[in-house]
């Protein structure tokens, strides 16, 4: 946990409370009254992580983390707003924020998430090689999704490898110990849909001849 994290928040006494908190966590917290400080200092130190305010006069929490991505792409960012909306975190997702957190939050969620982002070690030996850019990009999306609890549709055409950014998703994911279950709708028979995925009992019909747990109840937690 040696990592310098820049703390960025425009309200002192909250600004402080942070530095504070990180630090009796074990972190070192460099603070930065601003976005512009924000810029000034991450030129000069090698950092592990930025936590940043969104709503700041100049240079906002959205403006950094672009700032920081362009200079540093592998510096991850988490974002803090009072005015927290989904278009919003997507948004922030999308730029390529590592993770975002609505004000008022307790001091122990901020600590989990910084610990969670700094732990480089997490998910060794399931991330995807990637060399194009778009697919690189595609690869880092999958890291930061991965770390929420969100539903993920994964879209392409045939052979473009769906099934193993969900399995590099799942493989990041706190759900990584629990069943990864992969369906062929494609290759399920339209009168044993049902059956398949929500499973059956023993002579529920013709030929069922024991019980079967269905696809969802085989992927439970998972």
């Amino acid at each position: 946990m040696s990592a310098d994290v820049l703390v960025v928040e425009d309200e002192a006494d909250l600004r402080a409370a942070l530095c504070e908190t990180l630090r009796i966590a074990g972190f070192r917290a460099i603070p930065a009254a601003d976005g512009k400080a924000a810029v000034d200092i991450s030129t000069q130190h090698a950092l592990g992580l930025v936590v940043s305010d969104v709503q700041m006069n100049g240079v906002s929490g959205m403006d950094l983390l672009r700032r920081v991505k362009s200079t540093q792409p592998e510096v991850p960012v988490l974002l803090m707003t009072a005015y927290g909306t989904i278009e919003q975190a997507v948004t922030a997702m999308q730029e390529g924020a590592a993770d975002y957190l609505v004000k008022p939050f307790d001091a122990e969620v901020l600590v989990s998430k910084v610990s969670a982002l700094l732990d480089r070690d997490e998910g060794a030996g399931h991330e995807l090689v990637a060399v194009d850019p778009q697919s690189r990009e595609l690869v880092s999306l999958a890291k930061r999704v991965a770390k929420n609890e969100v539903t993920v549709l994964i879209t392409g055409e045939s052979g473009t490898g769906k099934e193993l950014v969900a399995q590099t998703v799942h493989a990041l994911s706190g759900r990584a110990e629990r069943p990864f279950v992969a369906v062929n709708t494609a290759a399920i028979p339209e009168t044993l849909t049902e059956s398949e995925l929500f499973g059956h009992d023993k002579g529920a019909f013709t030929g069922a001849l024991r019980s079967r747990p269905g696809y969802f109840e085989q992927a439970d937690s998972g």
